[in-house]
């Protein structure tokens, strides 16, 4: 039987891939998965209250593109925290998740060719792996520019040459990025958004860790966008309620843009979309709508960033994130590394190489190792202690 060409060069996912090294070792101890951004901070006690109470509508299918209440809440939370009015009718469509978005996105808005050759598209190297296959989903060709530590961990789309800014169509930006934890600033949002409007592409900003920060919120493509007047067609906000309340298995996140946007995301929904069910739309409702929780789980993330800091302070390579809850620590050799993190204490963490693909120069991600902070803060003290201890000495 074939299988789809594009498709045919895919790596391994990184955690399938994470098992086939290490599972054939035994942990050395107790098993600590530091590999997982998989949160474990509390979520607010009264999420049970809310099920329950609109419990009875599973009988029922949901909004596609979510429900009125939650729409208007997700409004409320963007003109709080970035000071913008979005229309919560047109310009917000509620997601299954970001990821879900930032795949099925692509499909609706990103044309195959442009100017008689096949679309570019544009995204950092390491990079959350659902980019490149949304690309090769949607027939066009994804490039990959390295974020280096010379960089800041972002990457310098103003030295990509023209003839391949002319025919990009879309470019992917984490910012907070995943895996680096580096913050893009106004003036980088104010150069990428003049660039997206001089060559005509849409910039998909991923802004998932956008509340896990450690002293100033970071600014957003949003605000920057409304500030200096660029057109809301070229900009496409992802957020998810995964990381900022700690609710990853809700599945619950949105995407703003411009109205046509919006509007041709949301055709594809109806066909194709897998929308919250309407108890679950209700609990999120309420979650954009409270920030207690958020501030309390972002003051854990804070003691885990002075924590790291503490333990690798005469570590010369290391850079201590500015947002997020992942750790990006310089190695000689990641899938070494693991492996003997994993033999002699039982500590899983991720290859950089997993998170990113191979250059003419190398692979990016090949020297680093990735650690999510998110365990208890005793036993994120015992893994950093044994990375220190075992790679560093």
């Amino acid at each position: 039987m074939e299988f789809p060409e594009r498709f045919s060069n895919l790596p391994e996912y990184a955690f399938p891939r994470l098992r086939l090294l290490l599972d054939q070792y035994p942990a050395g101890k107790q098993v600590l998965n530091m590999s997982v951004g998989d949160p474990k901070h509390h979520f607010p006690k009264w999420v049970k209250e809310v099920l329950e109470k609109n419990i009875h509508e599973f009988r029922q299918y949901p909004p596609n593109d979510g429900s009125p209440e939650l729409l208007k809440a997700i409004s409320r939370w963007i003109k709080r925290r970035y000071g913008v009015l979005v229309d919560n009718t047109t310009e917000i469509m509620a997601l299954n998740g970001t990821r879900e978005g930032l795949f099925a996105a692509l499909q609706a808005l990103c044309p195959e060719n442009k100017f008689g050759d096949r679309s570019i598209v544009l995204m950092p190297n390491p990079f959350y792996q659902v980019y490149a296959v949304a690309s090769l989903a949607a027939n066009v060709s994804p490039i990959y520019l390295t974020a280096m530590k010379s960089n800041k961990f972002l990457p310098d789309f103003s030295s990509v040459p023209e003839e391949l800014l002319t025919k990009t169509a879309v470019i992917y930006i984490c910012s907070p990025s995943n895996p680096q934890g580096s913050v893009a600033s106004e003036s980088y949002w104010q150069n990428l958004l003049i660039l997206a409007e001089k060559f005509n592409f849409r910039v998909f900003a991923d802004e998932c860790y956008s509340e896990i920060y450690r002293e100033e919120p970071p600014v957003g493509i949003l605000e920057v966008a409304n500030k200096i007047g660029t057109n809301p067609e070229n900009v496409v906000s992802f957020h998810s309620l995964s990381k900022r309340s700690n609710m990853a298995g809700l599945r619950s996140g949105f995407v703003a843009s411009g109205k046509n946007n919006i509007s041709a995301i949301k055709k594809l929904r109806a066909y194709a979309g897998a929308p919250l069910p309407l108890p679950l739309q209700r609990v999120a409702e309420k979650l954009w709508d409270d920030e207690d929780h958020v501030e309390i789980s972002r003051n854990l993330y804070k003691e885990k960033f002075i924590l790291a800091d503490t333990i690798f302070s005469n570590v010369e390579s290391y850079s201590s994130p500015e947002a997020g809850f992942f750790l990006w620590l310089e190695v000689e050799n990641d899938e070494k590394a693991a492996k003997k993190l994993w033999i002699e204490a039982g500590i899983k963490v991720l290859p950089g190489s997993y998170l990113s693909r191979d250059t003419k120069s190398g692979n990016p991600g090949k020297k680093y190792i990735r650690v999510a902070l998110v365990e208890p803060i005793e036993e994120v003290a015992h893994g950093l202690k044994m990375i220190r201890k075992i790679i560093y000495n």
